[in-house]
């Protein structure tokens, strides 16, 4: 037996029944929301894959591309893409593998760091989150869809936007399947559109050469640039536990964030950033609607954001299972659907994305704070039967004071915030978990 198929095991045993997830015991959820996936619901790297990308194709990261393409000429562009994508991969494949040798998801391995009661916080926090983000991308739509069919009645965008949401609380009820195949059919569709506007973007330019003639017309130091590399999928990334957990090894895992987080998302960046250059516009559907291609646009919009939602509806449906310790994601992914879409309806998504990128600072400790403890205590798999306490004070504590220095970091503006969050976060409880493993060693 292979250390990841040990570990998967001694994950599987811990979180309930031995026998919770077997073959011919009855569950109430396919997508194991608060037990450890088990072997023989575990999926291939080419499905992981699929849906990681489809998470990360996201066509609003082009705006952050945006404000780098504005400030950097081409090849530093590249640098500063290619280094805030490597961090960010590099945070989110190690979460994303220990995802997959527990089986568990983020919030529910918050449980064995923060304690059962404890852990609640990770499912506010995380759950929170995105369910205002849903709010954002489902007013989005709306906004995008009218300005491109010239409505100006709030009953036709209060339409698209009820309708969208259906759309993706269904596909996010349906679970891994529904977004895997989503995935599977728009995100090559998505990408082959985007490259096409890329070569219009260029053409605009005279080609690479021409493109890489052009000055900028702002600045931005190199630390904010990276950061804002970072930012953009740092929260949702604490959160890649909730799809790797399905990987059948931990290399599987690691691979598929690469896939998703280092391929996926610095692409959309750098189409943000070459519609900037070129068109003075990062969101490639608005670059459509201006050379006319009204239909596409809307394809790329729609195809794009129904995938990346249903991942956001799925995200805070298992965290509303952990906090209520229900086992169905069901009920949680529909109410916060709905609770997301009355955000929309009543214009909040307009004020809410400061709020959210706020609240980006205090999510990447929690992932810090799981890696340092796994790493010091877990490593061997979550034993069944361990004891765990109601609420962990030197846990909570080292979240505490990583959450402080980030926040510290993005006043005063020295360092990159969110990576002061997971190093510090995820060196004390590395720290307080060895100080623990060691004690238990001596008696």
């Amino acid at each position: 037996m292979s250390s990841d198929e040990a570990l998967r095991g001694a994950g599987t045993q811990a979180a309930g029944s031995p026998a919770a997830g077997q073959p011919g015991v009855p569950v109430v959820d396919p997508d194991y929301p608060v037990t450890p996936v088990p072997p023989h619901a575990r999926k291939s790297l080419f499905s992981l894959a699929v849906v990681l990308l489809g998470f990360t194709v996201f066509t609003p990261t082009m705006l952050a591309g945006a404000e780098l393409g504005n400030a950097f000429p081409l090849a530093d562009l590249l640098w500063v893409i290619l280094l805030g994508s490597l961090i960010l991969g590099a945070y989110v494949a190690v979460l994303g593998w220990i995802g997959a040798r527990t089986g568990l998801t983020t919030v529910v391995m918050a449980r064995y760091t923060l304690g059962t009661s404890g852990s609640r916080l990770a499912s506010v926090l995380l759950g929170g989150t995105q369910i205002g983000w849903y709010g954002v991308i489902i007013g989005t739509i709306g906004e995008l869809t009218a300005q491109a069919a010239g409505w100006e009645s709030y009953a036709a965008k209060a339409a698209v936007m009820v309708l969208a949401s259906a759309v993706m609380c269904l596909t996010a009820c349906y679970g891994y399947r529904g977004m895997y195949w989503v995935s599977l059919v728009s995100t090559p569709l998505i990408l082959i559109l985007a490259v096409w506007v890329l070569q219009r973007s260029l053409d605009e330019v005279g080609g690479w050469a021409g493109l890489d003639r052009l000055e900028p017309d702002g600045s931005m130091a190199t630390a904010v640039a990276v950061t804002t590399v970072v930012g953009t999928f740092v929260s949702a990334g604490t959160q890649t536990p909730n799809w790797t957990r399905f990987a059948r090894f931990g290399w599987h895992a690691v691979v598929a964030c690469c896939v998703g987080f280092l391929i996926g998302n610095g692409l959309m960046i750098f189409f943000g950033a070459v519609g900037a250059m070129t068109f003075g516009e990062g969101d490639f559907v608005l670059v459509l609607y201006q050379l006319g291609l009204v239909g596409w646009g809307l394809f790329l919009l729609f195809g794009n954001l129904w995938k990346s939602n249903a991942d956001t509806a799925y995200a805070f449906g298992v965290a509303g299972a952990a906090l209520f310790d229900r086992p169905s994601k069901t009920p949680f992914v529909v109410g916060g659907s709905v609770i997301g879409t009355l955000l929309a309806l009543l214009g909040m998504h307009q004020h809410l994305v400061d709020y959210l990128v706020l609240l980006g600072i205090f999510v990447p400790p929690l992932g810090g704070v799981i890696i340092g403890d796994f790493l010091a205590r877990w490593r061997r798999g979550m034993p069944e039967g361990a004891p765990l306490p109601r609420v962990d004070g030197l846990m909570l504590g080292s979240y505490a004071v990583a959450s402080a220095l980030a926040w510290g970091s993005d006043r005063i503006g020295v360092g990159i915030p969110p990576v002061v969050g997971i190093l510090v976060a995820a060196a004390l409880a590395y720290a307080v978990g060895r100080a623990r493993r060691d004690a238990v060693a001596a008696v």
